[in-house]
């Protein structure tokens, strides 16, 4: 049997017992989340991302500000986690379809945030949500308004 063979054999065969999702099909990319242990609001944003088809993993970090500093994350988003996902870091509870949005259209950015946990944004449901402001960031620590949510 030829390698080629061979290799199309392997992967039938891992397909048939790991299924497409398992061997990296998901609809969207990994997102890597970084949060404290102790943080509730963090965990329903992560399921938020999952049930918007985002694979996810979450880090428990002792302090969150050392990822944001190291990731370059401005003090003016600052929220309560930091993710990483497609070569840009998200901050705070911004909706999954800011997230598409950031990796199909792909400016040239360090990421996007939603400053503090507004009532209303993902992880952060509120029978009476708020307006809230999804900002990009360059390197430099320049802000701009992505995208407006709510009222």
């Amino acid at each position: 049997m030829s390698l080629r063979m061979m290799t199309r054999v392997v992967l039938a065969c891992a397909m048939a017992v790991l299924g497409p999702r398992d061997l990296g099909a998901q609809s969207e990319p990994h997102v890597a989340v970084f949060k404290s242990a102790t943080c509730g609001c963090c965990a329903k944003w992560v399921d938020h991302l999952k049930a918007n088809g985002f694979a996810t993993t979450s880090t428990n970090v002792d302090d969150v500000a050392v990822v944001k500093a190291k990731h370059g994350v401005p003090r003016a988003v600052h929220s309560c986690h930091t993710a990483l996902v497609g070569g840009y870091v998200v901050e705070g509870h911004v909706p999954a379809s800011d997230i598409k949005r950031l990796l199909k259209e792909r400016p040239a950015i360090s990421g996007i945030g939603v400053a503090g946990m507004p009532a209303g944004s993902p992880g952060m449901e509120s029978p009476t949500p708020q307006r809230y402001d999804v900002l990009s960031f360059d390197k430099q620590g320049q802000t701009r308004v992505y995208s407006t949510h709510g009222n």
